[in-house]
């Protein structure tokens, strides 16, 4: 087989252009490691991801996500987006309201809630835990941080599948007028095996409580539209600190419009201090590829 089913999709959207954009290819067995990085290089998309089917009672299907560059082992914005697709396609029926995806992070549950256009999505993201905390003066963070005013939280590295620095602003508008020191977040996500630095502020705004901004230094220096993962291990930051917003452990953050997008991601930290990130997905694209 050399055509197979190809979906574009923006996750984290109302509308087509509000998110961040996934492609995922259908029917994917037979493609080997370097044909499916070979067509994650070709879309020049954040993710590619590939759907395998299940191999067991327990599981949906089977993913594989790649980015340009490499294989990523857990992103939240592709799980989103292809349990959307696989649920278009017809190729698996959530139990009990919940899908489940293996890959490389495991057997992840997603929950789906509603139907249509309204539809949301929710992937349950790997534990992230605090590897450590520092302050503003600390050399690594200094030149990052110099013309960021900061909030009351102090910097954190967390892990949750990708290490992230994650630093609370003072304010929204201080947020939003930042301008990255991209030399300074590539050396320190070099220095510290993480992706770079995921700034927040808390929002007096009706429909977001906070807002992300997301530089990602370690792979190319640019802005993510719209983070599922940075944004768990922020809430799981939160959590430690008993410093979620929102209620009930639920709460919306707003990402992307700096650069030209529009996301609203959900997020909720449940009773077992599990963190669901998610929101609602749109298919822009749909056909095949035909790759020999």
């Amino acid at each position: 087989m050399t055509t197979r089913r190809f979906v574009q999709v923006d996750v984290f959207a109302d509308r087509p252009g509000a998110g961040n954009p996934l492609a995922v290819v259908l029917d994917a067995d037979g493609l080997d490691d370097s044909t499916m990085q070979a067509i994650a290089r070709w879309t020049r998309l954040p993710e590619t991801t590939f759907v395998f089917p299940a191999t067991s009672d327990d599981e949906s299907y089977r993913i594989r996500m790649f980015s340009p560059r490499r294989e990523v082992p857990f992103a939240g914005h592709p799980s989103v987006g292809t349990a959307h697709v696989v649920l278009e396609a017809g190729l698996a029926t959530p139990r009990d309201g919940l899908l489940v995806q293996d890959g490389i992070a495991g057997k992840l549950p997603l929950e789906v809630v509603g139907e249509g256009v309204t539809r949301t999505i929710a992937v349950r993201t790997p534990r992230a835990s605090v590897i450590e905390t520092a302050s503003a003066d600390d050399p690594r963070l200094r030149d990052v941080l110099a013309a960021m005013p900061l909030g009351a939280l102090p910097p954190v590295l967390m892990d949750g599948g990708r290490r992230w620095w994650l630093a609370e602003l003072a304010s929204e508008a201080d947020l939003r007028a930042a301008t990255p020191n991209w030399n300074a977040i590539g050396a320190l996500a070099e220095a510290t095996g993480s992706m770079g630095l995921c700034a927040f502020a808390r929002s007096s705004d009706p429909v977001h409580h906070l807002a992300v901004r997301a530089f990602v230094g370690s792979t190319g220096h640019f802005e993510d539209a719209a983070s599922g993962a940075a944004n768990a291990t922020l809430a799981a930051w939160l959590a430690d600190r008993d410093a979620l917003p929102g209620s009930d452990g639920r709460y919306r953050i707003s990402q992307g419009r700096e650069v030209g997008h529009d996301a609203i991601i959900e997020l909720h930290v449940d009773g077992n201090g599990d963190v669901w990130s998610g929101g609602r997905v749109q298919t822009v694209v749909r056909g095949t590829i035909d790759w020999r």
